[in-house]
């Protein structure tokens, strides 16, 4: 059984730079190590999420031999992962279910006041796409690259009313 999805359709380079300054947030740094006759050569690979707290957040992975390097890559990788997210006041529009590999995310909108509750790599993707109330639940591999993936995925799917009597061709 295979769902049908589009790709994620992220933003073209002339949007991204009238952005101007975006925020970033590091999730996770990893280490990994090379061993060699000599003994190990140690690689870093970082996990960037990257938004401006009003409707448009990305996701960036860099690897390098440096933490700081790694980080930097990261992030100019985020700026080429940019999404618009479709948002209703402080909420979304509608429920949705991001999937990546075999992580999946429920996005449920939620009341005023409510806050983000979501564990720590998707809370960082929604506070960064501007988000403030919304009740999530991850399930399957709570592995941090997957979960900012289907996050991503499923604040991409996002449709506004009009949106939706636009594709369907009724009238509000």
């Amino acid at each position: 059984m295979s769902k049908s999805r589009d790709k994620i359709e992220y933003l073209d380079r002339n949007e991204a730079e009238k952005l101007g300054e975006l925020k970033e947030e590091r999730l996770k740094v990893n280490r990994t190590a090379k061993v060699v006759k000599g003994g190990r050569r140690f690689a870093f690979s970082s996990l960037t999420i990257v938004g401006n707290q009003d409707g448009v957040v990305g996701f960036g992975f860099g690897k390098a031999k440096e933490i700081p390097a790694a980080m930097q890559k990261a992030f100019k990788d985020g700026r080429k992962h940019l999404v618009r997210v479709q948002r209703m006041k402080t909420s979304i529009p509608h429920e949705i279910e991001g999937s990546f590999c075999a992580s999946s995310v429920r996005l449920i909108p939620a009341a005023a006041g409510t806050g983000i509750i979501a564990g720590g790599t998707v809370r960082a993707v929604l506070e960064l796409a501007g988000i403030k109330d919304v009740l999530t639940k991850a399930y399957g591999s709570t592995n941090p690259i997957n979960l900012a993936k289907a996050t991503i995925d499923g604040l991409s799917r996002l449709r506004s009313k009009e949106e939706m009597a636009d594709l369907r061709g009724v009238e509000l």
